[in-house]
């Protein structure tokens, strides 16, 4: 077989499974947003052909409806608060362990390190017993505290990786200009890591708009539900209409799936960037 011709048997291969992995992704999303425009009697009969006629007014009802609009402001408060302490604390403890010697320093980055070993739900019954001792069941401190721990051996090795990528030259003519340590953290490593914490930023807002059983064992009160829970008590409710169900799913999948379309470029660049520096 001629080179030419085997690359061209191998990007056909190439072409059929990145179709055949677009098609799993596309064809349930294009069931949901379709069937939301169609009653129960149309995804009984055809469950597979296009609404007719269009029913928008399972869309409409919830999109009217504080169902919809509480959860939505919900996670948003979190995953915003979560993002901003946590990128902050770990910022910070990246900066002392990429600038600074002293000793322990790579055994306590070990240790930041070794929680990425530990999944979420192992520690969900101490965890929980812990926030009901100090008061933060019902309180979106609840949630924001625990994501920004369960996130920061991620975030730490990431910044860690770009922070050492910076000249040590620059942080001397800091020095020698009068900067303080925490003067050269804040005025130039902070502004020369912007794609670092553009990347992690992303990584922990997907992270915190996706959780699902930390809000579910916090939350007793309805006020406080974000999206994913409201995606289940709203499924419990309306059990037995399916296409409202299939509207209010499509209607929480919107705002994720247009963050990530918009940060997907930055995340991807942010990510390729830190291993080619690392």
């Amino acid at each position: 077989m001629s080179p030419r011709r085997d690359t061209r048997v191998k990007h056909f291969w190439l072409h059929l499974v990145a179709i055949v992995v677009g098609a799993v992704i596309i064809v349930p999303v294009a069931f949901g947003v379709l069937g939301g425009f169609k009653d129960n009697g149309q995804l009984a009969t055809n469950p597979f052909k296009l609404p007719d006629p269009w029913v928008p007014e399972n869309y409409t009802s919830i999109l009217g409806s504080s169902a919809f609009w509480r959860p939505l402001f919900n996670s948003t408060l979190i995953a915003l608060a979560t993002v901003v302490l946590l990128v902050l604390v770990a910022s910070m403890a990246a900066y002392v362990f990429a600038r600074f010697n002293f000793r322990g320093r790579e055994f306590l980055y070990t240790l930041f390190a070794a929680g990425l070993m530990f999944p979420f739900t192992v520690a969900i019954l101490p965890l929980f017993v812990l926030l009901r001792e100090l008061s933060l069941l019902n309180s979106p401190l609840g949630v924001i505290l625990p994501q920004v721990a369960f996130g920061l051996p991620m975030t730490i090795i990431i910044l860690r990786s770009f922070f050492r990528t910076i000249p040590g030259e620059v942080e001397e003519a800091a020095i020698l200009d009068g900067c303080t340590p925490f003067g050269f953290y804040w005025k130039i490593l902070l502004p020369m890591a912007r794609p670092a914490l553009a990347t992690v930023s992303v990584l922990a807002i997907v992270t915190s708009w996706n959780n699902f059983m930390l809000p579910l064992v916090v939350f007793t009160d309805p006020g406080w539900w974000t999206l994913p829970v409201g995606v289940q008590q709203f499924q419990g409710q309306y059990a037995d209409d399916t296409a409202r169900v299939l509207a209010y799913v499509v209607l929480a999948m919107l705002p994720a799936l247009g963050f990530y379309a918009i940060a997907e470029r930055q995340l991807v660049g942010g990510l390729a960037s830190g291993a080619t520096k690392g």
